[in-house]
């Protein structure tokens, strides 16, 4: 399903999209993508010492907004499948430093003060999708690279799905003016992530962790508010 880009994005059914000429600019971001640089610290130099007695190690640590994403699913006469099989909104996004398009769940960052995550992802899921959840759930948490980042994200599942009138959507703009919400068969991405066909790991842990709840009648799903281990250092 992910796609390298070399001189075309390539597509399977979505779309050929080409490639963006960009040269590399500070701060390791495209310099002719129009989104700026990478809403992040630079490196930091910090110290640590393991125990009483010993001398600090150094470690650079980048300081990162945590983020949210959200397995947006509906099945049975909800579904848009002829059998009613259950089914996630998707979206396929260019993700410059990896040179590749990828399809994800909608996600986006805890970058506006004092936004509450629940609310963070029912607002990414509005903007990136045109839809909005009645039922929230908390499916998993993680470090996006705990060897180097603050960055962790939060998983939400949500249901009960309606979309939009078209008065309340967000219009999209920049690389979020190309995606087209797609539902996608459950059980096709899970087998897009045990194929290696999806990269994201916002939408490879969702998917699975998604499966796995339901494969348990959703019996154990922890409340949108729940208790969540986070960075102090974060942004």
């Amino acid at each position: 399903m992910d796609h390298p880009v070399t001189t075309t994005r390539s597509s399977d059914g979505l779309g050929e999209q080409p490639r963006r000429h960009a040269r590399t600019g500070a701060g390791g971001w495209s310099a002719a993508n129009g989104y700026g640089a990478g809403r992040s610290s630079p490196s930091t130099p910090t110290t640590c010492a393991w125990g009483p007695g010993q001398d600090p190690v150094a470690r650079q640590v980048v300081v990162h907004h945590d983020a949210v994403a959200v397995v947006a699913l509906r099945e049975g006469e909800a579904s848009s499948q002829t059998d009613g099989a259950a089914e996630i909104l998707m979206i396929r996004q260019y993700r410059h430093p990896v040179r590749a398009c990828l399809w994800e769940i909608p996600a986006g960052l805890l970058d506006v003060p004092g936004e509450a995550p629940a609310v963070a992802a029912a607002r990414e899921l509005a903007e990136e999708t045109d839809y909005a959840a009645a039922t929230w759930n908390t499916l998993a948490e993680f470090y996006a690279s705990p060897g180097f980042t603050t960055e962790g994200a939060r998983i939400f599942l949500a249901q009960d799905l309606s979309l939009l009138p078209e008065d309340q959507r967000t219009a999209r703009e920049a690389e979020e003016a190309e995606f087209v919400p797609t539902w996608v068969r459950l059980d096709e991405a899970l087998d897009a992530v045990m194929d290696g066909r999806l990269h994201n790991p916002s939408t490879v842990l969702g998917v699975l962790a998604t499966a796995q709840a339901r494969s348990r009648g959703w019996a154990g799903l922890r409340p949108a508010d729940a208790p969540w281990l986070r960075s102090p250092e974060s942004l």
